[in-house]
């Protein structure tokens, strides 16, 4: 153990998990892992090392960051996300700490998976010192979409429309491109690109027709392609676009939410973006599955019937959804509102 007078600083402890948060970012915002960030301070606080998980089957942060170290012992590894325990496609980072004899590990917030969880116990136990809950707040602003579908057995559902600022989504003829601009555009193909899935209705499939890739300014497919999952029970056409679709097509075959949510999650799915019509993201909403709203609102009034959200089943306003603003950005003379449920935010 470190010598509790030769120890890095609360200050050297909180700018280097700032570090680890800062490149826990750089590490892909999908599939089944988290985004995770460690850095190695010496007695004196200094950094030595810095490591972060690139993806499924790549190192996780730790193990990156112990290797590129020559002697970790007596060092403090401060890490964004408590260190696994369990054997998956690489082994227990709570092991390889204790291997290479660091002697205090501190983490910002806990695991809450059943397999993984239990590190900090097993660092206890093999006499390490642990500390936890430093920058917890900004830890889990970053993994939120990770530990939610974690802590909940499913995808983390985000559900998106854009309308004008009465609400509409369409003109009364039907028409609705473009509500918003150019910039608001991109901003949802950057999104697409962070999820592993994006929902529509079959209805939204016969009626436009939709490639749902997602793509640059220049036209250009983007790295991450979400696979297109198609809610309902009639087939997509032979001739839909989806069915060139670059990540492939699933068809549900049916509109249980609970059960296609379970399936999704089977398949390694976390983070589904809803996009696909008022129907679709209308029941989501009614049936308390979603998460995060991302709201494109367009300096335009329509009236009329086309509203961007069908019936929730709402009567009176004590029955109305509460959700607190997340953030807002401006994009062009676009807004995108991004809203949580209330409980959750």
């Amino acid at each position: 153990m470190t010598d509790t007078a030769h120890r890095a600083s609360d200050t050297a402890i909180e700018a280097a998990m700032r570090r680890a948060l800062e490149i826990a970012a750089r590490g892909p915002a999908v599939g089944e892992n988290p985004q995770v960030g460690c850095v190695l301070l010496d007695a004196r606080g200094e950094q030595v090392a810095e490591g972060w998980h690139r993806g499924t089957g790549t190192p996780h942060a730790e193990v990156d960051a112990l290797s590129r170290v020559v002697d970790s012992s007596g060092l403090t590894a401060v890490v964004t996300l408590e260190p696994c325990n369990h054997t998956g496609r690489t082994g227990p980072c709570a092991d390889a700490l204790i291997a290479a004899g660091v002697a205090r590990v501190v983490y910002a917030v806990a695991d809450p998976g059943e397999l993984a969880g239990g590190g900090a116990e097993r660092l206890r136990e093999a006499g390490v010192e642990v500390t936890h809950g430093v920058l917890a707040d900004e830890a889990e602003d970053l993994l939120h979409p990770w530990l939610t579908s974690v802590r909940f057995g499913r995808p983390f559902v985000t559900v998106k429309w854009a309308s004008t600022l009465d609400g509409r989504a369409a003109a009364a003829d039907g028409t609705s491109q473009w509500i918003t601009g150019a910039a608001a555009r991109q901003r949802v193909h950057e999104q697409r690109a962070a999820h592993d899935a994006i929902a529509v209705g079959t209805g939204t499939v016969l009626a436009d027709d939709p490639s749902l890739t997602a793509r640059g300014d220049g036209g250009e497919l983007l790295p991450h392609q979400p696979v297109p999952v198609v809610f309902g029970e009639r087939p997509v056409p032979a001739d839909a676009r989806l069915r060139q679709h670059p990540a492939g097509l699933l068809e549900l075959g049916h509109r249980d939410l609970d059960r296609a949510l379970d399936e999704l999650h089977g398949r390694g799915i976390r983070r589904l973006y809803v996009e696909g019509g008022p129907t679709l993201a209308s029941a989501f909403i009614q049936a308390g599955l979603v998460d995060e709203y991302l709201v494109y609102l367009a300096p335009l009034l329509l009236g009329g019937p086309k509203t961007a959200i069908d019936s929730l089943g709402i009567e009176t306003m004590r029955d109305a959804r509460a959700l607190r603003i997340h953030r807002i950005e401006t994009l062009g003379d676009d807004l995108l509102v991004v809203a949580r449920p209330a409980k959750e935010a």
